[in-house]
C-alpha cells in the first residue's frame, strides 16, 4: 500500500473486537516504532507492552476512565527518557518530540497491518508511572490502544485546505 494511502487509513479507534493480536504484529508496529529518528539518534523512548488482564482494568479504571478502552487487548505506555533525550542550546527538551515520531511510526504500521490505535494523552500520567514502576527520569508520554477495529473501517475526517497549512518562503498569518 502507499504510504498516502496509509496515511489516510489511520484514524483514532475508539472501539475493538475482543480479538487477541497476534505477538508477531505487536512486534512489527513496535519494529516500525523503534526505527523512527530521535534527536541526535538517543532514542530516549521505551514502550510498555501492557497486556494482562489485571493490569489493564487498572490502567482502564484509574489511569484513564474512557469505557471504550477496556475494548483494546493491548495497551502500549509510551514513555521518553529525559536524562537521555537532547536537549537544545536555550534547554528545550525533544523527549516529547522523539517519543511523537515513534508513536506515528507505531500508529501508520498499525493501520498498514491491519489494526487500530488510539493517542491518548489525557490521562493521569503519575499514576501510571508508579502502577508501572517506572524510574524517576521516564514519562509516560501516551497510551495507545492497539487492536483489532469493531468499526466499520476508514473515517472521513475533516482536513483543512493545504493552502491553510503552507507558507512559502515566509511565514504568512491568516
Amino acid at each position: 500500500m502507499a504510504f498516502i494511502d496509509i496515511a489516510r487509513k489511520r484514524y483514532s479507534v475508539r472501539s475493538y473486537l475482543g480479538t487477541e493480536v497476534e505477538p508477531d504484529k505487536i512486534l512489527s508496529v513496535l519494529e516500525a516504532a523503534r526505527m523512527a529518528p530521535s534527536a541526535c539518534n538517543l532514542q530516549p523512548v521505551k514502550f510498555v507492552v501492557i497486556t494482562d488482564p489485571e493490569v489493564k482494568n487498572i490502567i482502564t479504571t484509574q489511569v484513564y476512565q474512557g469505557k471504550w478502552l477496556k475494548s483494546a487487548p493491548v495497551i502500549i505506555a509510551v514513555c521518553g527518557d529525559h536524562n537521555n533525550s537532547w536537549k537544545r542550546w536555550d534547554g528545550k527538551d525533544h523527549c516529547d518530540i522523539d517519543t511523537a515520531i515513534a508513536i506515528d511510526h507505531l500508529t501508520l504500521a498499525a493501520a498498514d497491518l491491519g489494526l487500530g490505535t488510539c493517542w491518548i494523552c489525557s490521562f493521569d500520567s503519575k499514576l501510571c508511572h508508579r502502577i508501572l514502576n517506572m524510574p524517576e527520569n521516564y514519562e509516560v508520554v501516551a497510551l495507545i490502544p492497539l487492536g483489532y477495529t469493531a468499526e466499520d473501517g476508514i473515517r472521513e475526517t475533516n482536513r483543512k485546505n493545504i493552502d491553510d497549512l503552507v507558507c512559502w518562503q515566509k511565514f504568512i498569518n491568516g
